[in-house]
């Protein structure tokens, strides 16, 4: 039996084990100082009551963010394909477009809040 036979398992366990434990251990203490508190049963239902309310215009950032990215990424290949530019123009065309498209979604964010 080879050692990566053995070691990937115990790797791949370690991986799933430790971050559940590390939830259970954060999960009772918090229930441990919420006893400690003296907090009620309708207080204790208001703290982890989720508000599943959510902003519309987080689609909107991420959407531009994605499509002026991807975009920047084509403009790349295009320019190194047609004009053989350095191909490492991306680098400075991806943030130069996601950059563009804050500024979009901070102009149209502030016209729907005010």
């Amino acid at each position: 039996m080879r050692a990566d036979e053995v070691i990937v398992p115990i790797f791949l366990f370690c991986a799933l084990a430790v971050p559940w434990i590390v939830h259970l251990v954060n999960r009772h203490r918090e229930r441990m100082a919420i006893l400690e508190k003296g907090i009620s049963s309708e207080e204790i239902k208001a703290i982890y009551a989720k508000d599943l309310r959510r902003d519309p215009l987080v689609s909107l950032k991420w959407g531009l963010l994605l499509i002026l990215g991807g975009l920047a990424v084509l403009v790349g290949r295009f320019l190194h394909d047609r004009y053989f530019v350095e191909e490492e123009i991306m680098l400075g065309l991806v943030p130069l477009f996601v950059g563009v498209g804050l500024l979009i979604f901070y102009a149209i964010a502030s016209k729907k809040t005010s």
